[in-house]
């Protein structure tokens, strides 16, 4: 290594070293989704960047999805995919096989990799120990004649058991959350992801939420990357249109945590390798960050 490229290393190593100070002990709550989760190198880089946060003593939940290849699967099985509003139609056949894929093969093949590169990851599915309590989510509004508007087994989340996460935590685990929860009808519901996420990050007042996504941001007009935004800020881009389409789903996520006490939340550039230490521990982050207050 020449002298250059050492002076590099040190540069960047210090300007790390505040932000890991700050959060060292603290709670960040990781959405994993999107390409992040399909191409091989960023999800190698994904898993040891949450090993490294663990190393460094920040208290890190990981929360993924799994829509494409629950869509794989059922299309393998001859079974047509049906959405209402974005969502995921979920009748009781479809929900096995939900949970044979979030439950099995993605939530193993993540606590898997995390082993792989040194990281303590448990995978739990929400309905492990009453992780997660779900009721049915109910459709607000409902297109006229739209036919049979029933989601099935598609779910919200009613409360979080904090003592199984806070369990894991002291036990320096990494906690790799499958977003299936137990409704009190004795039924799985599949809920997504973000939602998930965002009750999570809430009930242990985390200091971050991070959604990871395959675009970089919250663009203006002009396609610029904003960030640093506030909750009012985000009200004015979505009633300008600037915010539409399925970041709103997104962004709402955050602003619920936001409203409970976590102190930020970041839509992150998942296509982006290191994209997780890049955010936290730089300068210039690579996504767009809304903050409380």
């Amino acid at each position: 290594m020449d002298r250059a490229a050492a002076h590099d290393i040190a540069r960047v190593l210090n300007e790390a070293l505040p932000y890991i100070q700050r959060l060292s002990g603290k709670t960040i709550v990781v959405k994993f989704g999107g390409n992040a989760m399909i191409d091989e190198n960023l999800k190698l880089s994904f898993a040891r960047n949450i090993t490294l946060m663990n190393e460094l003593g920040i208290n890190t939940v990981v929360v993924h999805g799994g829509g494409p290849q629950i869509g794989q699967l059922l299309n393998q099985l001859g079974k047509e995919s049906r959405f209402i509003q974005g969502m995921r139609v979920t009748d009781s056949e479809t929900m096995d096989v939900v949970e044979m894929v979030l439950g099995a093969q993605v939530n193993k093949s993540i606590v898997t990799l995390l082993s792989q590169v040194g990281g303590r990851a448990v995978g739990l599915t929400g309905k492990d120990g009453g992780l997660i309590k779900a009721r049915p989510l109910v459709l607000e509004k409902v297109e006229p004649n739209s036919g049979d508007s029933s989601l099935g087994q598609v779910g919200e989340v009613e409360s979080v058991n904090v003592e199984i996460l806070e369990t894991l935590d002291h036990g320096n685990f990494i906690p790799v959350i499958a977003p299936v929860g137990l409704g009190d009808d004795g039924r799985s519901y599949n809920i997504n992801a973000d939602l998930v996420a965002s009750a999570i990050a809430s009930v242990l007042e985390a200091e971050k939420l991070l959604l990871l996504t395959d675009t970089a941001g919250i663009l203006d007009q002009q396609g610029e990357l904003l960030t640093g935004l506030k909750p009012d800020e985000i009200q004015s881009l979505v009633a300008d249109g600037t915010i539409y389409g399925g970041m709103l789903p997104k962004v709402q996520c955050a602003l619920d945590a936001l409203k409970k006490g976590v102190r930020s939340a970041t839509v992150l550039d998942g296509r982006i390798e290191n994209a997780v230490l890049l955010e936290l521990f730089t300068d210039s982050g690579v996504g767009t960050q809304i903050i409380a207050g």
